[in-house]
């Protein structure tokens, strides 16, 4: 057998899930594309070694958040990230669409590390501990960041504060 026909069978399963963690760290869909392309040349040269790894798709959502972290340090130590100006919001928070769209311009404005909690922790349905072994850090971490990052997008969407009282109440339940 082919050593690049598992790779091709780990990516039918796994690169929807890949690229859709990819669009919600990155906010845009060329940059998710262009993150999930270099993560997975990456994870394409060291196939062989993952042999041993009991998951590789752990291994390559890590590999994704790490690189986009790292994106992101890069890109704010080059130039600024423009933004534009709220819009006003005339609108029923009800619109999954419009929600969205908040939503990815909120999750946009927070920092890295708290982006990827709450992406690994609300969207991929991760554990405490799954994210904190994920980003290499601790549970204590994991809540802390969650927690800052939930306040913080109460701020930057208001409308959508009832969603986030939800998405901690779904996860303190399932810790």
């Amino acid at each position: 057998m082919d050593p690049n026909d598992s790779f091709r069978e780990f990516m039918a399963v796994h690169q929807q899930s890949l690229m859709r963690t990819a669009y919600l760290l990155t906010g845009d869909a060329h940059l998710a594309e262009d993150l999930l392309q270099s993560v997975l040349l990456k994870v394409l040269s060291r196939w062989p070694k993952l042999a041993d790894v009991t998951s590789p798709q752990a291994y390559a959502r890590r590999a994704l958040v790490n690189q986009y972290i790292s994106w992101r340090r890069r890109l704010a130590r080059v130039a600024e990230l423009p933004s534009a100006e709220p819009p006003d919001r005339p609108y029923s928070t009800e619109d999954s669409t419009i929600v969205r769209i908040v939503m990815l311009r909120a999750l946009a404005q927070l920092p890295p590390k708290q982006r990827a909690v709450i992406v690994l922790r609300y969207y991929e349905d991760l554990t405490e501990h799954e994210t904190a072994k994920l980003l290499s850090c601790s549970i204590g971490t994991v809540k802390s960041q969650a927690h800052h990052a939930l306040a913080r997008l109460r701020v930057l969407a208001p409308e959508l504060a009832p969603k986030f009282a939800e998405m901690e109440d779904l996860k303190g339940a399932h810790r």
